[in-house]
């Protein structure tokens, strides 16, 4: 699908007279440090497009310096330049996600918080994002909506507006085979209901480290096993207080929505 955005054939390439000629791309970092990802998609890429499969320097979740060798590419010059863009999108992208996700892995060092990603990936990627976090250092949320029970605020309100119980529609959850039941939480009250209803695991939503903190104790002390998670916009210069304030995950959307490509490129030599 990558290389088909780029249509049936070449018409640029197709001009030069050492179209089939054997032809070896170089891909490097750029000015700025990355952590390598997505060599199983960028791997495919190159070998649809018609070339060997690519001789990667490092193994995936290696943090890279600037001007370091991350691939070479050997294959006929057609085919080099065909899968060149895709090549690099892909790789872009998937460092630039495990770029983000080791610094927040980073900042909550020696602390029981674990990095996870969110549903917010770029349609259609979500295989990509999620094993760019994970060779970030980060760990695997749910992937998708049918093997875990997740109640957010929208099925509070609905909920609420049909008169219906928390407890019910996780004992519904549980008869549908969910092991998993988390819950998104904002309020003391919330919490102990999300509790008393059986809940494996809290959403702490939008709320400062400290009442974090609180809501988390309130959890525990009702429900002692049961995981916390704080999510809501919190950013790398704050994850460290959230880690210390005792939750156990710390979900991040940036990680995915709106990372910044890593600089690479791609050079014949």
């Amino acid at each position: 699908r990558v290389l088909a955005e780029d249509g049936a054939r070449d018409v640029t390439t197709e001009t030069l007279q050492t179209a089939d000629a054997p032809a070896r791309g170089i891909v490097t970092v750029g000015s700025a440090t990355t952590v390598l990802a997505g060599t199983a998609f960028a791997g495919a890429i190159v070998e649809a497009a018609g070339c060997r499969p690519a001789a990667w320097a490092a193994d995936e979740g290696t943090e890279l310096a600037p001007g370091h060798r991350v691939a070479a590419i050997d294959g006929p010059l057609r085919s080099v330049l065909r899968m060149e863009r895709p090549l690099l999108n892909t790789l872009q992208r998937a460092c630039g996600v495990a770029a983000i996700t080791r610094a927040f892995v980073d900042a909550v060092a020696d602390t029981r918080c674990r990095i996870l990603h969110t549903r917010k990936t770029a349609p259609g990627l979500r295989g990509l994002d999620v094993a760019a976090v994970l060779a970030g250092g980060g760990h695997a949320h749910r992937r998708g909506l049918d093997t875990v029970a997740m109640f957010k605020d929208n099925h509070w309100t609905a909920l609420h507006a049909a008169g219906a119980s928390l407890a019910a529609a996780c004992e519904r959850a549980r008869a549908l085979g969910c092991a998993h039941i988390q819950v998104e939480v904002e309020s003391d009250a919330q919490v102990r209901e999300a509790c008393d209803a059986g809940a494996t695991r809290l959403l702490i939503d939008n709320q400062p480290p400290d009442r974090t903190g609180e809501l988390a104790r309130a959890a525990r002390r009702r429900a002692p096993t049961i995981e916390i998670e704080a999510t809501g916009g919190i950013g790398l210069e704050r994850v460290r207080a959230y880690a210390e304030a005792g939750v156990d995950f710390v979900s991040v959307g940036a990680l995915t929505h709106s990372v910044p490509a890593a600089d690479l490129s791609l050079h014949l030599v």
